[in-house]
């Protein structure tokens, strides 16, 4: 049984600051949300290529990636859902004390997990995108073909389908995927986190 008074945080000796001044730039989390399809893994790798191209320490965390490892033993029930976020609001954490922006791309829907995960970051760290695309051109896109076999049946607890999504209330910024490009898509972070004093 874990005993949390045997446990002492031991703080770095390079802080995130330090390493923030010399990358020349802050470290935040871009916390992409939004239903199966509507293009979170697309963006972040674009937003992920330009801060590279611009010489930014950046990363992308993906869903289904950190279910092939960290997460692989997790389904997708609501319980294991709100353990997936946590332990990625954990990872991400850490890549911001690093002094990275890093990219996550998980469906994430329900509001309370992703507030929880909100509450483990500085004020500014944590930037909700809301990768907004109606359900019906996700179905369209279906890049994975989940859709096509959750409507048969085939996938229990699909979001959309037979599992809520939580829209963000107030997400920090909107990207309808079905009204704009990709370039316009990443154009628009790049001018926020400009105008957050991030870059």
């Amino acid at each position: 049984m874990r005993n949390d008074q045997n446990i002492t945080w031991h703080h770095s000796t390079v802080t995130k600051k330090d390493r923030q001044l010399k990358n020349q730039h802050k470290s935040c989390v871009l916390w992409f949300t939004g239903l199966s399809g509507s293009g979170k893994s697309t963006l972040a790798n674009a937003i992920d290529q330009k801060l590279f191209q611009q010489h930014i320490q950046s990363y992308v965390l993906d869903g289904d990636n950190i279910r092939h490892g960290l997460n692989k033993d997790l389904s997708f029930g609501a319980n294991d859902r709100k353990e997936n976020i946590r332990r990625i609001g954990e990872v991400a954490k850490l890549f911001v004390d690093s002094g990275q922006i890093v990219s996550t791309a998980f469906i994430s829907p329900y509001q309370e997990d992703r507030q929880q995960v909100r509450k483990m970051f500085e004020e500014g760290e944590f930037i909700e995108i809301y990768v907004a695309c109606p359900i019906n051109v996700c179905e369209q896109r279906d890049p994975k073909g989940l859709y096509k076999k959750a409507r048969k049946g085939d996938i229990p607890n699909f979001t959309g389908i037979s599992s809520p999504y939580e829209a963000p209330d107030n997400p920090d910024l909107i990207i309808e995927t079905d009204k704009t490009t990709i370039e316009k898509s990443v154009e628009e972070i790049v001018t926020y986190l400009e105008s957050k004093k991030i870059l």
